[in-house]
């Protein structure tokens, strides 16, 4: 485990403000990053935290959910069933340009010369402000004041604002707004983009050769300019507008002009020093998988209609209310930790801003902050962010399920393809169809059905939204136990009783691929089978006609769902009794152990300096596994089995996956390791506001900011939900005071404060909930609040250090254990003497 600083970020640039991140002093090294945490978004329509004039910048984005480019996988060696069409995220016109420029001289923040800075994104107004007073060439000191909103409640609208004002000395001054076209891969100035590095899997796989955009019309009116586009091999359109408004008592001109990729709407300006000019740009997107590009131009203007209408600080009145009751449903209040508060709620705003308005898509990896992982959406969403969801915005949590079940009949043809039953969910897909051309880390990685049936159940638990079960989750919760069913096989042993057997597959671990019974894939499957089984029982007395009904449509038989629960009930679960652990698969125990502790910092992560199958003979992984197993399905499970488990596999996680902290930080806590829960913790907690992957550039690593909110929930309050029961055993850190937050159950709402000798809940809205405590039953009602008396917060083990312990130690068939780190060996030359 790499220790992380209580606080690694840099207070004198970065201060620690509880409801703000901001940055008071600009540097061009890490534009990169910056531009990814103070990006702005609502789930349809994203934008980074590019400046406003443009310059000097990492990578301009501007994304829209779900709108791709597709392209034709080319196989060095073909194989059927292959993945055979890419998807990528499309740069879409960016409109956040607003150049200035006084006596002729532009503002450019990496080389201005600067009195005052600080760039803030701030939680509670869903705002993202600049304010800087910039000496010019000249001499003649000016201050601007930026701000630029993507609306929660309007999801095809984002306002902006400059505010320039001569503070010494008159000056002309010209404001140049812009809707700019970039073709993929160049700048504003046509010079291929150096932001281009070497090779990494969790980047875009690169820029597109072709012309992305083609140019269908332009349309300009006075201050007001739209644009449509559609794209050149996915077929989908968009169009965009922008609308200007100008506030200033000195005198002005306004010129405007409209081409394929460039619209302009400039303002010049003979500024008198004290005199303000405000300009504020109003901007719609609206995209299609076909509508015709004209009627998405008319959805633009109507969108700016209503801002023209109502004003803009109606929206920002808007948006402030849409957030108050965000924060009221989705708060972590963590008492005396100012830093870790503020990158909590940092988190807990990414989550917003990816989740919001997604309606119905699906959740990017790097929601709409970066094109990392070319805009696809994975297992993530079911397993790191559906449950923060359920507990704090289930409608939301309802639309990202409804995605799924939007894809369910590509995942019945991709399951045909892989010559199986039921359904497969794709590995990584924008269109629903498989996109993950490596298939042993990708395609095999069939878990994902279980973790999408794993997140439908939750939600049923949790909601009691039967309705949308009986209807819309009813054949996915069919078609994924049926795809188990068929990929299973049955197995007999000697003494005559049958086992449950999958093989061939690869778990959440992709340093270690196809294999067979790994036990993350088994235990998953096998819930699975039995919320299947469960849910078509329980239809048939609640809900006849609607049992009837998915009988009926998916030729579901009596005997299949018999199957299911024998296929549960048999499924093999390894255990070795000489390590008395749960082996990730069958043959994992018998590789050497990779060794981590003199692994050298420039070998890692290990997946962009060793070959995959280098990686795959060895015992390293790289993410938790087994251990979320554990977590996930906890009920199943003994604490002396996860303690042995955990102490096993932890020294050889390398957490090279942003993914993997935030779980190991739940169980550290669950099974007495406190102080490497904090640790893992703070891993998960500053994985991009400290940038400790050295990849935040690419976007915000969402999936982490979802287990962030799962490391507080799940492991600092304990708090467990197997089949709907919430219960409770805290583990709070030693320095946090308290702990607070909401939760949503059935329909009610209640607040939970944490502290080192009590727990109490109340009840805020809905019927009485019940939850218990380390054992005892807690009803909260509307009449007081409810407290528990604690006596300590667990067990309290020392840290895990140094190397795996049982290096040196025998396996059953007597051979040692041994750690190795494998090198590259120089070939030797022979030389011909002759």
């Amino acid at each position: 485990m790499r220790e992380v600083s209580s606080d690694p970020m840099d207070r004198l640039r970065f201060p620690a403000d509880e409801w703000r991140l901001v940055e008071i002093e600009p540097i061009e090294g890490d534009v990169g990053t910056t531009e990814t945490l103070f990006s702005v978004g609502n789930g349809y329509l994203g934008m980074r935290g590019n400046p406003e004039e443009g310059r000097t910048s990492y990578a301009h984005g501007t994304f829209i959910n779900g709108f791709h480019e597709t392209w034709p996988i080319k196989h060095a060696e073909e194989a059927f069933g292959f993945a055979h069409t890419g998807q990528t995220i499309v740069h879409v016109p960016d409109t956040k340009l607003m150049k200035v420029y006084v006596d002729d001289e532009p503002l450019i923040i990496n080389v201005a010369d600067l009195d005052s800075y600080e760039r803030a994104l701030d939680f509670r107004e869903g705002r993202l402000t600049r304010d800087i007073v910039w000496r010019t060439p000249a001499g003649k000191r000016v201050q601007i004041r930026t701000s630029r909103m993507v609306s929660f409640t309007d999801r095809h609208l984002a306002l902006m604002q400059i505010e320039v004002t001569l503070l010494e000395g008159d000056a002309p001054v010209v404001i140049a707004s812009q809707i700019v076209n970039r073709q993929d891969g160049y700048t504003d100035y046509r010079r291929p983009d150096s932001s281009v590095e070497g090779w990494d899997p969790r980047r875009a796989a690169g820029k597109l050769a072709e012309r992305v955009l083609i140019p269908q019309m332009k349309w300009q009116h006075g201050k007001r300019t739209v644009m449509g586009y559609q794209v050149a091999r996915s077929g989908m359109t968009l169009a965009v507008g922008a609308d200007h408004y100008i506030d200033t008592d000195n005198e002005f001109e306004t010129v405007s002009s409209v081409e394929d990729d460039l619209g302009k709407v400039v303002f010049r300006v003979n500024a008198r020093e004290g005199v303000p000019i405000t300009v504020s740009k109003a901007v719609a997107y609206h995209t299609s998988r076909g509508v015709p590009c004209n009627e998405l131009n008319d959805r633009c203007r109507r969108t700016l209609d209503r801002v023209q209408e109502h004003g803009f600080e109606h929206f920002y009145i808007q948006q402030q209310q849409w957030l108050d009751e965000f924060w009221r449903e989705s708060d972590v209040e963590i008492e005396g930790q100012p830093a870790i508060q503020q990158a909590v709620r940092w988190c807990l705003f990414q989550l917003a801003q990816a989740t919001a308005r997604s309606d119905q898509l699906g959740i990017p990896a790097k929601g709409l902050s970066g094109s990392g992982y070319e805009g696809h959406y994975f297992w993530d969403t079911e397993i790191y962010l559906v449950p923060f969801l359920i507990y704090t915005s289930p409608r939301v949590a309802r639309n990202v399920l409804r995605f799924r079940v939007g894809l369910l009949p590509q995942a019945r043809e991709r399951a045909q393809v892989m010559s199986q039953r039921g359904a497969l969910f794709p590995w990584r897909t924008i269109n629903g169809e498989e996109a993950s051309a490596y298939y042993a880390a990708g395609t095999a990685q069939y878990h994902i059905d279980a973790d999408v049936a794993f997140a439908f159940a939750k939600y049923r638990d949790l909601t009691g939204d039967e309705g949308f079960m009986y209807r819309d989750g009813a054949p996915v919760m069919v078609e994924t136990a049926r795809l188990w069913a068929d990929l299973g096989f049955w197995r007999s042993d000697k003494d005559g009783s049958r086992s449950f057997h999958i093989h061939g597959v690869t778990g959440p671990d992709e340093y270690t691929a196809v294999v067979n019974n790994n036990m993350f894939t088994n235990v998953m499957a096998r819930a699975n089978l039995r919320s299947a089984a469960m849910l078509m029982r329980e239809m048939q007395v609640a809900d006849p006609s609607a049992y009837e009904r998915v009988c009926h449509s998916l030729l579901l038989t009596e005997d299949e769902i018999e199957e299911w629960e024998q296929c549960a009930e048999s499924m093999v679960v390894l255990f070795d009794e000489t390590f008395g652990i749960h082996p990730q698969d069958e043959k994992f125990l018998t590789s050497e152990l990779w060794d981590l502790e003199n692994t050298p910092d420039d070998k890692r992560p290990l997946l962009l300096n060793y070959h995959p199958l280098v990686i795959y003979r060895f015992q390293v992984l790289k993410q938790a596994d087994v251990v979320l197993a554990l977590f996930l399905q906890g009920d199943q499970f003994t604490r002396e089995e996860k303690k042995a488990d955990f102490e096993y596999y932890d020294p050889i996680t390398t957490g090279d996956s942003t993914l993997s902290g935030v779980v190991q930080s739940v169980m550290a806590a669950e099974v007495g390791y406190h102080d490497m829960a904090v640790q893992y913790f703070l891993s998960g907690l500053y994985v991009d506001l400290a940038d400790l992957h050295s990849n935040a550039r690419d976007g915000v690593h969402i999936a982490s900011t979802g287990g962030v909110w799962n490391a507080l929930i799940y492991g600092f309050a304990g708090m467990r939900d197997h089949n709907g029961e919430v219960t409770f055993d805290p583990r709070l850190p030693d320095d946090w005071p308290s702990m607070t937050f909401p939760l949503a159950i059935r329909g009610s709402r209640i607040r939970v404060r944490l502290e080192a000798e009590r727990i109490t809940f109340t009840l805020e809205k809905g019927d009485p909930v019940e939850v218990s405590v380390r054992g005892e039953a807690v009803v909260v009602g509307a009449d007081l609040p409810v407290s528990v008396e604690l006596h300590g917060q667990g067990g309290r083990l020392q840290s895990l250090q140094g190397s795996h312990p049982l290096i040196g130690g025998r396996r059953p068939d007597g051979s040692v254990i041994q750690a190795v780190v494998p090198e590259s060996h120089p070939q030797e030359t022979v030389v011909d003497e002759g």
